[in-house]
């Protein structure tokens, strides 16, 4: 018993006899039930106004008529021909052409990509609804060219909970190409022959015109590069759906051209000169006398003419222009039977027209101003 008093005391001893006692947390208040409710609340208004962000952010960027503009017009910038086509509304039948007052004829030669140039800068400008159609308009770069197109687009469906569209108006445009001088020309460097592309084939009237399927929009740079024929070529901007782009070109002779009906008029000119008869058969020049010739004529050409050629529709023709020929010939006199030699120049007028054939050479036909 003592043992266990003595313990005790050393025990005691060794505590600190001035310890704070130890403090309480007070009690906290319980919270309220309507609190918790109006937190919750704020947090649930918060989460919607995110969710209706994001999902207004993501339509008007992947689901919405602008979009579905857009995913067309970056198929047209990636040269993607074939893609663009298959895009719901794009492709027209002939009826389509006739309503909007376009040829149904229209050829989609143009319709691939190597006949595609860059569009970029592509923003879209706004939209507008009307009833069931939304009008698209974006401003876009095409070459060294700005535009700007606007496109009708109509509700096409539902994928799921997400809208589809389909454009109301198809995008595409018709060229109404008309090229003098050649039956053959380039767009943006696709070579076309009129008789591929015409619905009458080898039959094809060189001026008829020639009616083009074209994207809208799209630049389309119309030239003639031919041994015959050339031009530097016009660009044309089709930049509005379903419209009509009328477009006329002029080629011109190429200087090997003009060299080659050179070489064969004179060539032409000198088989004339073979002839000894005072008036050539088929030939510009010739002699006449009142007399009887003591020998037979002899031609040299003198002078040849200068050739310049000019476009006539389809086809080429050289101006009247001047030459000469010398004819040396004896002249017996019926009066009195004297020889006269005469030798002189004569001065001569000339033109040709030049026929470019179905194979793609010329015909040339020579005669005289007067013939």
């Amino acid at each position: 018993m003592q043992q266990g008093a003595i313990n005790t005391a050393d025990q005691r001893a060794d505590e600190p006899h001035d310890a704070p006692a130890p403090r309480r947390r007070p009690a906290r208040a319980p919270r309220s039930p309507r609190t918790d409710l109006t937190v919750l609340a704020l947090v649930g208004v918060l989460l919607a106004a995110a969710l209706a962000a994001g999902g207004t952010m993501l339509y008007r960027e992947f689901y919405s008529p602008t979009a579905f503009v857009e995913r067309y017009l970056d198929l047209l910038a990636a040269g993607r021909a074939a893609d663009a086509l298959a895009v719901p509304g794009v492709r027209v039948a002939g009826a389509d052409l006739t309503t909007a007052g376009l040829p149904e004829t229209a050829s989609d030669a143009l319709l691939r990509s190597t006949a595609l140039t860059s569009i970029d800068s592509i923003r879209p400008r706004g939209e507008t609804t009307d009833g069931e159609i939304t009008r698209v308009t974006v401003d876009y770069r095409a070459g060294a060219h700005r535009g700007s197109t606007t496109f009708d687009v109509e509700p096409a469906g539902w994928v799921g909970v997400v809208p589809t569209w389909r454009f109301a108006e198809s995008p595409l445009a018709v060229i109404d190409l008309t090229v003098r001088g050649s039956m053959s020309f380039d767009v943006n460097g696709f070579t076309i022959d009129k008789r591929q592309v015409s619905p009458l084939g080898a039959d094809a009237p060189p001026l008829e015109p020639v009616p083009l399927l074209v994207f809208s929009p799209g630049l389309y740079r119309v030239s003639v590069d031919t041994a015959i024929a050339a031009t530097p070529g016009v660009d044309v901007l089709a930049d509005a759906p379903m419209a009509g782009v009328p477009v006329d070109l002029q080629a011109e002779p190429t200087e090997e051209f003009t060299t080659v009906v050179q070489e064969r008029v004179d060539t032409f000119l000198d088989e004339c000169a073979t002839q000894q008869v005072l008036q050539p058969t088929g030939c510009p020049f010739g002699f006449v006398v009142q007399n009887r010739i003591a020998s037979l004529p002899t031609w040299t050409i003198e002078r040849y003419p200068e050739i310049t050629l000019e476009p006539s529709g389809a086809d080429w023709v050289v101006p009247a222009t001047e030459a000469s020929a010398r004819i040396q010939v004896d002249v017996r006199s019926l009066f009195d039977g004297s020889i006269r030699e005469v030798d002189e120049e004569i001065v001569f007028g000339l033109d040709a027209t030049i026929t470019v054939l179905p194979d793609g050479s010329a015909s040339i036909r020579v005669g005289s101003p007067e013939s």
